[in-house]
């Protein structure tokens, strides 16, 4: 693929609930000012935690549908008609080489991918392709494949991991305003300065993190991080451009790196 001058930067995007895509809150005005400040990519490679399957698989459809991962019948109707790029996900299979990547034509663009892009992206008129999360694999392997992929940001491929730092739906408060736990909050800003000084070794072995097993009981929601902070670079500005914690104990924070 071409070369950019400029490297697209990466984004880690906490998405919550899929409910945020018919909202008007802090959390999608967060994401419609990041899209208005990014450079538009040629493509975007999507990494989401609604995707956690028994492979590392890409999406090489033309058309890729939109996906109603979720009981929400009230948003069934919305569509995220954003075009594929199969070009990209050969591109993609290449850089994970000799990792085994799967050509998919079956899964599309699940809400972690396209609830956040209709605020980033509403005119839905940039390609995208999404990559699989293998459940198989220990968290190094996933940190690994985001190093494999750093070179797309030099052919204007934007990088959009999409999970939540903290992601407890056992304990997450569905009725009325809850303040964050103090869990929550301590694991989220643990992260935080963790990413802040590239400590990516102790990201990587976050399950021996204080608070840990409460604030990700399991992996998915976790996993896209490793895939951001492995695409990163050293010379990467990281920000926060959006925080909080919503219904107790969903992390929203978004991270930007090189933007």
């Amino acid at each position: 693929m071409p070369s950019s001058s400029t490297p697209q930067p990466v984004l880690f995007l906490g998405h919550g609930t899929p409910l945020n895509v018919i909202s008007d809150n802090a959390y999608t005005r967060g994401w419609a000012e990041l899209g208005a400040r990014l450079k538009k990519p040629s493509a975007i490679l999507a990494i989401s935690a609604h995707w956690y399957v028994e492979a590392t698989a890409v999406t090489m459809m033309a058309n890729p549908p939109t996906i109603y991962d979720f009981g929400y019948r009230n948003l069934f109707h919305i569509k995220y008609p954003a075009p594929g790029n199969p070009a990209l996900g050969k591109r993609v299979a290449e850089l994970l080489s000799p990792a085994k990547v799967y050509a998919d034509e079956r899964w599309g663009l699940d809400h972690g991918t396209w609830s956040v892009l209709i605020k980033l992206f509403p005119q839905a008129d940039v390609p995208v392709v999404q990559l699989s999360l293998d459940f198989r694999q220990a968290p190094q392997f996933h940190f690994e494949l985001g190093k494999r992929l750093k070179a797309l940001r030099d052919e204007n491929v934007l990088i959009v991991a999409s999970g939540n730092i903290v992601h407890n739906l056992g304990l997450v408060v569905r009725q009325g305003e809850s303040a964050p736990f103090d869990w929550a909050t301590r694991f989220d800003e643990t992260v935080r300065d963790r990413v802040l000084r590239r400590d990516w070794q102790s990201l990587i072995n976050y399950e021996q993190l204080p608070d840990a097993a409460l604030a990700a009981p399991t992996p998915d929601h976790y996993l896209p991080l490793l895939y951001a902070a492995g695409a990163s670079s050293e010379a990467d500005e990281i920000t926060f451009p959006i925080e909080g914690i919503d219904r107790g104990s969903m992390s929203m924070r978004s991270i930007a790196f090189g933007l």
